[in-house]
C-alpha cells in the first residue's frame, strides 16, 4: 500500500517549482542583455544585433503552442528537465558560433526551451496546487521569474569583470540549467508527495491540441485578447521608460537608478497580488493593474515637454511599477482557472501564446509609432490599449469565471 499523500505546503512547491525556475531565469537573465554585444563582436550591424536580442522572445512565441503537446505527453517535471538540457545545448551552440547565423540559431533554441520550461512549470502548479492557494503560488512564480531576471544581469557584470570577456557569461546559463536539472531529478516526484493531481471530469486526458483550442476558441479569442494586451502593456513599459528617459535628457546612471528602483517596487508586490486574487477574486487584481497601466501611459504622453518632465517621469515610472506589480501572476492564474483539469497543458500553451504574442508585438508597435510620429504618441496609444484591455477584463472575467472573478474560494 502506498504511503498517504502529505498535505499541500508552499515549501514543497518552492523546492519543486520555484527553485528550478529561479535558477533557469537567473541564467537566462544573465545572457539576454549580452546577446547583442556578442552578435556585434561577430560582425553584426547594430540593427542585426538588436534583432538577435529579440530572438529569445520570438522562439518563445513559436514554441508556446507545441510545448503544450510536449508537456501533456511527457509530464511537467520531465518536460522541465529536458527543456533545461535543451537550453544547455543551445548555449553551447552560441559559444561555438563562428558567425551571426549560428548564434541566431542558438538564441532561437533558447527561446524554444524557455517556452517548454515556462509552460511546464505553469501546468505543474495548475495541476498540483489547491485552488485556495493557486493565485499566491502563481504570482510567487512570476515574482521568482522577475527576481532571476533582476539578479542575472548583475551576475553577468561580475563574470565579465573577472573574466574579461562577454562569452564567459554563457557558462552562467549552463551552470544554472544543470543546477535546475539536478534539483528536478533529486527531488521526489510531486505525485508521490501530494498524491494524485487535482483533476475533474470536464477535461479528459485524451483531448488533443487542436481539439482543445477549438473547444475553447471563444474564451481564447476574447479573454485571450485581453491577456495579449496585458503582455503588451508590460513589454511597452520596459521599452518606453528607457526611451523616454533618453528623450528628456536623463543621464544613463540616473536612468538605471530610476528604472532599477521601479523594478524593485514591481517585484515587491508579487505576493500582495496573489493574496488579493485568492482573498477577493481575480478581477480585483486584473482590473486595477490594467487601469493603472493604461492611465499611467496616458499621463506620461502629456508630460514630455513640461518644465517638470523629469519629476513627472519618476512619478509615472513608480506608478506604472505599482500597477504592474499588483497584477503579478494574473495571466498565469486566469489560464490555470480556465484550463481543463484533466489535461491543462494544450490549453495553457495556446493561452501563453496569446500573452507572449502581445509581449513580442508591443516593442515593434512602439518603434513603428515612434518612427512615424513621436514617442509621446506611442505612449498615448499604449494608454488607450491598456484601458481597452481593462474593459475587456471587466466584461469577460465575470463571464467565463463568474465565481473566481470575485470569490475564488467558492469555485
Amino acid at each position: 500500500m502506498s504511503a498517504p499523500a502529505r498535505p499541500f505546503s508552499m515549501r514543497s512547491v518552492a523546492l519543486a517549482a520555484f527553485l528550478p525556475t529561479l535558477l533557469f531565469s537567473i541564467g537566462e537573465g544573465a545572457i539576454i542583455p549580452l546577446i547583442p554585444l556578442v552578435a556585434h563582436d561577430l560582425g553584426a550591424s547594430l540593427a542585426v544585433a538588436g534583432l538577435l536580442g529579440g530572438l529569445v522572445m520570438v522562439g518563445t512565441v513559436v514554441g508556446d503552442i507545441p510545448s503544450g503537446v510536449i508537456v501533456s505527453h511527457i509530464g511537467e517535471r520531465t518536460a522541465m528537465i529536458w527543456a533545461a538540457l535543451l537550453a544547455v545545448i543551445a548555449v553551447l551552440i552560441c559559444l561555438a558560433a563562428p558567425n551571426v547565423l549560428v548564434l541566431g540559431i542558438g538564441v532561437f533554441i533558447v527561446g524554444l526551451a524557455t517556452a517548454v520550461f515556462g509552460l511546464a512549470r505553469h501546468a505543474f502548479l495548475t495541476t498540483y496546487v489547491p485552488l485556495q492557494y493557486r493565485a499566491r503560488a502563481l504570482s510567487t512564480l512570476g515574482g521568482v521569474f522577475r527576481a532571476g531576471y533582476f539578479v542575472g544581469p548583475f551576475l553577468s557584470a561580475a563574470v565579465i569583470h573577472f573574466s574579461g570577456g562577454t562569452q564567459a557569461v554563457f557558462w552562467v546559463f549552463i551552470v544554472c540549467c544543470l543546477a535546475a536539472t539536478a534539483v528536478l531529478i533529486l527531488l521526489p516526484d510531486p505525485a508521490s508527495t501530494f498524491g494524485p493531481a487535482q483533476r475533474r471530469a470536464d477535461g479528459p486526458a485524451g483531448d488533443g491540441l487542436f481539439r482543445t483550442i477549438w473547444q475553447n476558441r471563444a474564451v481564447l479569442l476574447r479573454l485571450g485578447t485581453a491577456v495579449g494586451l496585458i503582455g503588451a502593456m508590460r513589454a511597452t513599459r520596459l521599452v518606453i521608460l528607457p526611451l523616454w528617459a533618453v528623450s528628456i535628457g536623463i543621464g544613463q546612471t540616473d536612468t538605471a537608478l530610476i528604472i532599477g528602483i521601479a523594478g524593485a517596487v514591481d517585484f515587491a508586490l508579487f505576493y500582495v497580488s496573489g493574496h488579493i486574487m485568492d482573498r477577493y477574486g481575480r478581477l480585483w487584481s486584473a482590473l486595477p493593474s490594467m487601469l493603472g497601466l493604461g492611465s499611467g501611459f496616458l499621463v506620461l504622453a502629456f508630460t514630455h515637454d513640461l518644465p517638470a518632465a523629469v519629476q513627472w517621469f519618476i512619478v509615472v515610472a513608480m506608478f506604472l511599477s505599482v500597477a504592474n506589480g499588483i497584477g503579478s501572476g494574473i495571466m498565469m492564474t486566469l489560464g490555470a482557472d480556465l484550463a481543463p483539469r484533466g489535461n491543462p497543458a494544450p490549453f495553457l500553451g495556446a493561452w501563453r501564446f496569446a500573452g507572449d504574442f502581445g509581449s513580442a508585438a508591443a516593442p515593434l508597435a512602439v518603434a513603428g509609432i515612434t518612427a512615424i510620429a513621436s514617442l509621446a504618441l506611442a505612449s498615448g496609444v499604449a494608454g488607450v490599449a491598456g484601458l481597452l484591455g481593462a474593459g475587456m477584463l471587466l466584461r469577460y472575467i465575470p463571464r467565463y469565471l463568474p465565481r473566481a472573478a470575485t470569490h475564488p474560494a467558492s469555485k
